[in-house]
């Protein structure tokens, strides 16, 4: 068993190299500093925010107690896609319209390569009592992209809708939340499927499938009670259940496995002194797999596959201590984290933080936390659709994620941050593809390389100005420098005599925008993002190095009166070409015209 886990945490990228094998538009954190595929909640409001706010101190306020994920919100829609999903027009979705206390929105957007976004909400109870609202979220493709490595072009198509029902009653000590939840997402692997090979100028013929649609449906629901936010003992119990599944497996004559997701938060803490406070974070997972009845032999494999599914739970408990003062804050704890399965481990990282005000409306502040990231199937989905859908891989252990800096608001209009941080992280994983090009099965998996160690040194400022109403500046750069390395796991397997590298991760981030408003309804934003130094790995070739993204939009919206709205959004304006993932390129200039209107 351990031998086949091996294989499978490489997301067999071995096996699949040879013809015999089975042959598959916010903001920070995620997985690292690029930004990852994910689609969330978040309230409909795209106002741009106020020049006042940018001068108000940028005090680090942590909440009390974990906030539940299904939190209402006045109106909740899929979040802009992100870069890896830019076969959809990248930036914000929507336009600046200043959304009113109206119960509906409705927003529509068309443009090239048959791209299109809708969202439908409505507030059906709305007040102080009881919140109860529905929404849906559409995003769609169906044009064709070119390769950047041969002259050839495929079809990329995407069909995602996610649709949900959130519910919030008050009492008069406590809130009780509930919210269900439905994703259908349809897509084809169009990435590359064939080996290259660099003496050769013929293109091959392509045998493995890029046309089929892969179908993977979520289904979520939570339930759970929090306390008053001023209440003497604050306290939270969510609780949650996903159920994530895929039509296929390899390919279309292999049924696909299903992910069950039990899931507790929950927190307790108490004040005491007049400013301090202790309490207690928890979170409880349980992950359940259901296979293929073909496919559930002993061994694990069949037909091409290499599973490795074995069930298993993970738990953090995070106990702490907060004290606060004047114009500073401390919070000093730890996590303690445990995953069950066959490779069990238990690790404990520091969670702290702390912040002072050093001059007027300036903060230093620093914090060092860690995490266990489950790595589930329905967290691959979230960050990279085309990941492999016949395995899973171990969970990872970020034993630090550590960050100083200085924030400051002192000049009218102008606000910075300048900071540095550290991470580590044990098996920990990065995007590589999988080029493989057997009859029937899909062609290309971009599936995470697993069983790596490592450390991330990362620096960066992030500058912001506006005047007035009239336009606001932005600016972040990031520095990241990588050290990966294999472990005995890895080492063992003898995979690749190269150093391994932080596949796809980039060396260097810069993001810019400016917005400008030269009349009152009317308002223009150029956004650019550049990432550079990316590499991938080939089975065939080794390192390749990959096309730095370099990416330049613009969004133009006016709004005729409180009710109806028009954009105009222009993307990849410098016709750029290049890939997030190797072998998956996006899409070259587009254009979409929308509307928003509030009813």
């Amino acid at each position: 068993m351990k031998t086949i886990y091996n294989v499978k945490a490489l997301c067999v990228v071995a096996l699949l190299g040879t013809t015999a094998t089975m042959s598959a538009q916010e903001d920070t954190s995620k997985k690292q500093n690029l930004d990852r595929e994910m689609t969330l909640e978040r309230e409909y409001d795209p106002t741009v925010q106020d020049a006042s706010k940018v001068n108000t101190l940028p005090v680090i306020k942590e909440p009390e107690v974990k906030k539940m994920p299904i939190d209402y919100a006045g109106f909740t829609i899929a979040a802009d896609p992100q870069k890896e999903i830019s076969l959809l027009p990248s930036g914000n979705i929507m336009t600046d319209i200043q959304y009113n206390k109206r119960r509906g929105y409705f927003n529509f957007g068309g443009g090239t390569y048959l791209n299109l976004n809708g969202d439908l909400g409505y507030h059906i109870l709305s007040t102080d009592k009881d919140q109860l609202n529905i929404w849906f979220s559409h995003r769609s493709t169906n044009g064709k992209v070119k390769y950047l490595q041969i002259d050839e072009k495929v079809k990329a198509k995407l069909n995602d809708n996610m649709g949900g029902l959130n519910f919030k009653h008050n009492f008069d000590k406590l809130a009780l939340k509930m919210g269900v939840k439905y994703g259908y997402s349809g897509f084809n692997y169009y990435g590359l499927p064939v080996y290259l090979d660099p003496a050769s100028s013929v293109v091959p013929d392509f045998v493995s499938d890029v046309e089929t649609n892969q179908v993977a449906q979520t289904i979520k629901a939570n339930v759970g009670v929090e306390s008053k936010e001023d209440a003497p003992v604050g306290y939270l119990l969510d609780l949650g259940y996903t159920n994530f599944s895929y039509k296929y497996g390899a390919g279309k004559q292999f049924d696909g496995p299903t992910e069950g997701t039990f899931n507790l938060n929950f927190g307790l803490n108490a004040g005491f002194g007049g400013n301090q406070r202790i309490g207690l974070d928890g979170n409880f997972q349980y992950f359940n797999y259901s296979l293929p009845k073909e496919i559930e032999i002993p061994e694990g494999e069949k037909a091409g596959y290499t599973y490795y599914f074995d069930n298993f739970a993970a738990a953090t408990l995070s106990p702490y201590y907060k004290v606060e003062g004047d114009n500073w804050h401390i919070k000093l704890g730890i996590n303690a984290m445990f995953f069950s399965g066959e490779h069990k481990k238990f690790m404990a990282s520091p969670n702290i933080s702390a912040d002072v005000e050093v001059a007027d409306k300036t903060v230093l502040y620093l914090k060092a936390n860690g995490e266990l990231k489950a790595n589930s199937q329905y967290d691959m989905f979230q960050e990279n659709r085309y990941t492999a859908p016949f395995s899973r891989i171990m969970p990872s252990r970020n034993w630090l994620d550590g960050i100083v800096g200085i924030k400051s608001g002192v000049a009218p209009g102008f606000w910075f941050d300048i900071f540095g941080g550290y991470k580590i992280t044990n098996d920990n994983y990065f995007f590589a593809p999988l080029l493989n090009n057997v009859k029937d099965n899909f062609g290309n998996f971009s599936t995470p390389l697993n069983m790596l160690d490592s450390k991330q040194l990362f620096i960066g400022a992030n500058l912001k100005y506006s005047y007035q109403q009239l336009f606001e500046v932005s600016l972040k750069g990031v520095y990241n420098n990588w050290k990966v390395e294999e472990t005995d796991e890895f080492k063992s397997i003898g995979f690749t005599k190269n150093e391994p590298e932080a596949y796809g991760m980039p060396e260097m981030e810069i993001t810019a925008g400016v917005t400008v408003r030269p009349i009152k309804n009317l308002s223009a934003s150029l956004d650019y993002y550049l990432a550079t130094g990316r590499k991938s790995f080939l089975i065939t070739d080794g390192e390749k190095n990959m096309k730095n993204i370099n990416e330049l939009n613009l969004t133009g919206a006016y709004n005729f009166n409180d009710t109806f709205g028009m954009y105009l959004k222009l993307n990849n304006v410098l016709f750029q070409k290049y890939e997030l993932y190797y072998g998956y390129p996006l899409q070259k200039f587009s254009a979409m015209i929308g509307v928003n209107i509030n009813f």
